[in-house]
């Protein structure tokens, strides 16, 4: 039975971060699904699409990532798909307290889906999609935050959210 995994988020956008964490899981898994859920209690800056395609772009030499969507909660999607494996990344203790939490009640939901945790590398712990948007409100470059293969994508993307306002 292959080994398969979800790496949930909202991912908006990707960042430098995220990209760390997948590449790092890849080798672990059979297929690792990268699915962009929409959180009813966040308001996002980039439209699904647009994110799924940075997804895309970012992982296209490895085969065994996909980018997928989702509207329910994580632990369903694991669920439907027969994904036995969520990965998490964790950059700070208040990281690892709030996906400890949700870990645990995930676990009561479906004993047979584990969570796999995995420490931010050093040099992206201050790096979020937080961070990133804060960056774009201010007209700041966030560019050095993405992945490398997605930054033109994302400042065409972004003159454009620009000159549809």
């Amino acid at each position: 039975m292959a080994k398969t995994a979800l790496f949930a988020g909202s991912f908006d956008p990707l960042t430098i971060g995220h990209e760390d964490i997948i590449r790092r899981t890849a080798p672990l898994f059979d297929h690792i699904t990268v699915a962009v859920g929409n959180n009813i209690c966040k308001k996002t800056h980039f439209d699904t699409q647009t994110r799924m395609r940075w997804i895309e772009m970012t992982f296209a030499n490895l085969p065994n990532i996909s980018a997928d969507t989702y509207n329910t909660t994580t632990i369903d999607y694991c669920k439907e798909h027969g994904i036995k494996y969520m990965i998490r990344g964790i950059r700070t203790t208040n990281d690892l307290i709030y996906e400890q939490e949700i870990a645990l009640l995930n676990k009561r939901l479906a004993p047979d889906v584990e969570t796999v945790f995995l420490l931010t590398s050093p040099q992206y712990m201050d790096v979020s999609s937080s961070a990133v948007r804060e960056f774009i409100a201010f007209g700041k470059d966030a560019t050095e935050f993405l992945p490398k293969n997605i930054r033109n994508d994302f400042i065409k993307t972004l003159n454009y959210n620009t000159l549809q306002k």
